[in-house]
């Protein structure tokens, strides 16, 4: 039986990546039309292990990035300034995009809006512990302190 390179997840067969033994039929007729595999050859299996492991290096390297910026963001401190009045409620709100934002120009690290986890908008005046998920699974928590505007 000959063996294929799956380019793609096949239901019955395996995953991407994966070397499998199928019939010659199947593979001529239904698996290479399709482009959900290719023959596998010296070089092609070559190159998926190397596809592979650029991809594993990529991932290591992502993951240590964002272990560099969750430690970062834990030792910051955001300062937001918003008009208050005298009993330190104030007149807006500060919301998940102006955390985001606020973190953009201190630390100039794209987090989106949805990834600050923050229950309700922020209406008083004080320090508070925003949760931000920098990626899956790597969250900081980030020290912000809202003071009233002079």
């Amino acid at each position: 039986m000959p063996e294929a390179i799956l380019l793609q997840d096949v239901e019955q067969l395996g995953e991407k990546g994966t070397v499998v033994d199928v019939s010659k039929g199947y593979l001529r007729n239904y698996l290479i039309p399709r482009k959900l595999a290719q023959p596998a050859t010296k070089g092609a299996i070559e190159a998926v292990r190397e596809r592979q492991l650029a991809a594993e290096r990529a991932a290591r390297h992502a993951l240590a990035r964002a272990e560099e910026n969750v430690s970062l963001l834990n030792r910051t401190v955001l300062t937001i300034p918003q008009q208050a009045g005298a009993d330190g409620r104030l007149f807006g709100s500060v919301t998940a995009q102006d955390i985001a934002t606020a973190i953009r120009e201190a630390r100039g690290l794209r987090i989106d809006r949805h990834n600050v986890h923050l229950p309700e908008p922020i209406k008083n005046v004080g320090t508070y512990m925003v949760v931000v998920e920098v990626v899956d699974g790597a969250t900081a928590t980030i020290k912000t302190m809202v003071v009233a505007k002079k």
